[in-house]
C-alpha cells in the first residue's frame, strides 16, 4: 500500500529535512509515526482527537509492518528455494539457451551462489538457474 505524499514536498516526510533521507513518494513506517506524533501535538483540546481513529491508525501501522515483514520473509524462502532447486541439479542434464539463441545442453558439475541467482556449472559454461529450459537425468 503507498500513499502519495508528494504534497510535502522537498521536506520529506513530516519535516525531516536535513535528516540526510531523501524523499519519497511512499510513508514508511517512521513517517507515519511522525505524522502521528505530529497529529496528537497540534489536536485542538476543545476537539480531541477520537481514540477509535487513534486506534485505526495504530492498527494500520502494526498492519503495514507485518506486511514488509511477510514481503522480507517471502523473498527469503524464494531464495532458499532457488538454491535447493540448483543443487538438485547436480548431475542432471539440462539444456538452455544462450544470449545468441544458440540451444546448448550438458550435465551440471557442480552450483554457484556467489549471485543473486544461482548458476551452475556445464561444462566450462556457467548457466544461471533462471536459463535452464529443461532437466532430464542423464543417459549412460
Amino acid at each position: 500500500m503507498s500513499i502519495d505524499v508528494s504534497f510535502l514536498g522537498a521536506t520529506g516526510a513530516a519535516g525531516t529535512a536535513g535528516s540526510g533521507k531523501t524523499p519519497t513518494k511512499e510513508l514508511d513506517k517512521q513517517a507515519f509515526l511522525d505524522l502521528l506524533v505530529a497529529q496528537l501535538r497540534n489536536q485542538d483540546p476543545s476537539s480531541p482527537m477520537d481514540s477509535s481513529q487513534l486506534m485505526q491508525q495504530t492498527t494500520q501501522l502494526s498492519v503495514m509492518e507485518s506486511l514488509v515483514e511477510l514481503s522480507k520473509t517471502q523473498s527469503e524462502s524464494f531464495a532458499l528455494q532457488m538454491r535447493m532447486s540448483a543443487a538438485q541439479l547436480v548431475g542432471q542434464q539440462v539444456s538452455w539457451t544462450d544470449a545468441d539463441g544458440g540451444a546448448h545442453s550438458g550435465v551440471v558439475q557442480s552450483v554457484s551462489y556467489a549471485g543473486p541467482v544461482p548458476t551452475v556449472k556445464v561444462g566450462d559454461e556457467d548457466v544461471t538457474l533462471d536459463a535452464v529450459s529443461a532437466v532430464t537425468t542423464p543417459t549412460a
